[in-house]
């Protein structure tokens, strides 16, 4: 962690050094972030419960709490601007930090965001790794938990090229090829490199004001192995909403997708039954969020909805590659109180876990469910820079 840690700030010094000889500039920011939280029962999380997904199912063992403590979550950024270049408004991003790139390496130093844009009258290119389009960065949960909404909402961040298209006034056409990195397919990045068709995505985002309307569509191809040349594609929908007042503000979002493993929701693929082809798991998800706009004290609620719908044909037992094969359903509800003064902010987030957890049939679609509810207390301490 250290090590790449200090190379990342040697970087940063360096580039700063140089910026000044040649006229860059480069702006620090971030913030240090400090989380404590208790769960009334054992959930699905990563980098030791700081990332919850959901609750474990039912057992003895599942069926007791835990309590942790973490900072992980702190990060630091380096917002360089450049000379105009190709006749374009340059930028660029580097963002890191200490959650790690698993369990083990809790506390390890990683990249975030590493990406150069080129911003005419119009058109931006950008070209590197940042969010995912189906993360929407002018429409996402304020929620204080570091989830951000999953699995009800997509997070993924991902290596790519992206366009962005003003076609009329306040509307912006968004087309996007992307790889995988950190947020992969199940059995990593490799299926999707060996399909060698990159992530597409297109999307169509209008803005007026502080109002802002949106939906998307979204194809992936993965080539599970390569002793078949068989394929899985997934097509996923989506479509959201921001409507801002002088009070409060109101969101909502909605997705229709398949193979959503890499984006950290439910579902993924399968092999068909008495077939070398493969099949992808159907899910359906909404959330929406309401909070006030107070600069110091704000209120705010979360809600969300998603489930498992299965796939379209029978599959072969145990070919499942997906997550939450079992849940025929969650559902969250989130309320929150945040303080802020100054550059420093005080945090409390109730979150209430619903997964119904049950036996899937042929087609992965789940019946008998027992619920397993999780209650998730967690407090945060910010300081911005």
């Amino acid at each position: 962690m250290s090590n790449r840690f200090f190379t990342f700030c040697l970087l940063l010094v360096v580039s700063f050094g140089w910026a000044q000889e040649n006229d860059f500039g480069i702006k620090f920011s971030g913030f240090v972030k400090y989380d404590a939280f208790y769960d009334t029962r054992q959930v699905v999380a990563a980098r030791e419960g700081h990332f919850l997904l959901y609750p474990a199912a039912k057992s003895d063992e599942n069926d007791n709490p835990s309590l942790n403590m973490l900072a992980i979550q702190t990060r630091l950024k380096g917002a360089i601007s450049a000379p105009d270049a190709f006749g374009a408004k340059v930028k660029g991003v580097i963002e890191g930090a200490f959650f790690g790139h698993s369990d083990p390496d809790v506390n390890g130093f990683r990249l975030r965001h590493a990406f150069v844009s080129f911003t005419w009258d119009k058109t931006q290119l950008l070209f590197g790794q940042t969010w995912h389009p189906m993360f929407v960065t002018a429409v996402f949960p304020d929620v204080v938990s570091f989830n951000t909404g999953v699995p009800f909402q997509p997070f993924s961040r991902n290596p790519q090229i992206r366009l962005t298209q003003t076609v009329a006034e306040g509307t912006q056409l968004i087309v996007a090829a992307m790889s995988q990195r950190d947020f992969t397919s199940t059995g990593g990045s490799k299926s999707l490199r060996d399909a060698v068709v990159p992530n597409m995505h297109a999307q169509l985002q209008y803005t007026t004001g502080k109002n802002v309307f949106g939906g998307g569509v979204d194809y992936k191809m993965l080539r599970p192995s390569l002793a078949s040349d068989e394929t899985v594609s997934g097509i996923s929908l989506i479509g959201y909403a921001k409507l801002v007042m002088e009070a409060i503000t109101i969101k909502a979002e909605g997705i229709m997708g398949q193979n959503l493993t890499d984006l950290l929701m439910l579902g993924g693929y399968a092999m068909k039954d008495g077939s070398m082809q493969y099949v992808p798991t159907d899910v359906i998800s909404f959330w929406g969020e309401i909070h006030t706009n107070g600069p110091d004290m704000q209120f705010g609620i979360f809600g969300g909805y998603t489930q498992n719908k299965g796939t379209s044909d029978n599959i072969a037992a145990g070919s499942e590659a997906a997550r939450g094969t079992s849940i025929d359903n969650i559902i969250r509800v989130s309320p929150r109180v945040v303080w802020n003064s100054g550059k420093a902010r005080f945090a409390l987030e109730t979150e209430y876990t619903v997964a119904a957890y049950g036996t899937p049939d042929s087609k992965l679609q789940v019946s008998n469910t027992e619920n397993a509810d999780n209650i998730r207390i967690l407090f945060a301490t910010y300081l911005f820079f």
